[in-house]
């Protein structure tokens, strides 16, 4: 098995036809043909099953597809990097993070981090945090930034800070004479909520079910910043995490009440599968962000925004 059998395997499986992967892989029918024949006789399995209409994944070909795909990508990303470098731009590091940590650390941490070292670049993008685990774990991210609220296998982690939930109001709603307030006690109120398929929004609901009620949302909107302005203008109250929102608390905007549940007290985490797997530039990164954990230079909103 070499990756040219994985690179054909892969064509093959796409196009559901040995003609058309022999062709997109750039091997002769006949040499694409008797690769897939030895590959099977090596693996003592049967990776296609043939019809008159093409070809179809069995079950053993689904497998060696899955690690086909991880191989390959792995090595073009490999190939990049080594360009990069051949280039002087220094090395990509590719993180992935959870909206938290994408609102309130990213932007401010990514910007010193490339001011320190010019050749260095990052690939930075906002997921849930089950496919942060997934990309992190498969190879696909080096860094992943997500809240300790999930199960993160088998990855090392490093905590960056404390990022607790709070209830995020009005200055003059009467919550905020409270030190802390429970998640039953708000739930009657009218909520500003992110979107749908956002995992806090599922965390949150999840929490919600052993009361017997859930939050009744009178908006959903796609962003932190965008659910504070709904905040702000009185359409209701949000449960959000306090860093992503200090820049509101800052400018006397809004106010946080602490949420008295043990499942509100969450860390930001940065994970990754191991040192070894990291380059020197992944590694200075992940440094970095663990430094600059309180490193905020976002400004507080201005009057009318």
């Amino acid at each position: 098995m070499d990756l040219i059998d994985l690179d054909l395997v892969t064509a093959v499986a796409e196009t559901g036809s040995i003609t058309h992967g022999a062709a997109r892989a750039r091997l002769s029918v006949p040499s694409a043909s008797g690769r897939i024949s030895n590959l099977e006789r090596t693996l003592g399995v049967t990776l296609f099953d043939r019809g008159r209409r093409g070809v179809a994944l069995t079950p053993a070909g689904q497998v060696l597809l899955r690690h086909a795909r991880t191989v390959c990508h792995a090595v073009g990303q490999l190939r990049t990097e080594l360009d990069e470098y051949a280039q002087g731009h220094g090395a990509t590091v590719r993180v992935r993070a959870n909206a938290a940590g994408a609102a309130s650390l990213m932007p401010a941490a990514a910007v010193s981090f490339l001011a320190r070292y010019p050749h260095a670049r990052i690939d930075l993008e906002e997921s849930p945090t089950y496919r942060i685990v997934a990309a992190v774990a498969e190879g696909r991210a080096d860094l992943g930034v997500v809240a300790d609220t999930h199960d993160l296998g088998q990855l090392e982690t490093r905590v960056i800070r404390e990022d607790p939930l709070v209830v995020v109001t009005l200055p003059d709603d009467p919550l905020t004479s409270l030190p802390r307030v429970s998640y039953a006690d708000v739930l009657g109120r009218a909520f500003v909520g992110l979107s749908v398929a956002n995992p806090l929004q599922e965390h949150l609901e999840t929490h919600a079910r052993p009361l017997g009620s859930q939050p009744r949302y009178r908006v959903r909107l796609p962003g932190i910043d965008a659910a504070c302005h709904a905040v702000a203008g009185g359409v209701g109250i949000a449960i959000l995490p306090r860093y992503s929102v200090r820049r509101w608390l800052t400018g006397g905007t809004l106010a946080a009440v602490d949420l008295a549940e043990p499942w509100a007290d969450r860390r930001l985490l940065v994970c990754y599968t191991g040192d070894r797997d990291l380059s020197d530039t992944a590694r200075a990164l992940r440094d970095h962000l663990l430094a600059h954990s309180d490193d905020d230079r976002t400004e507080p909103p201005s009057e009318g925004e």
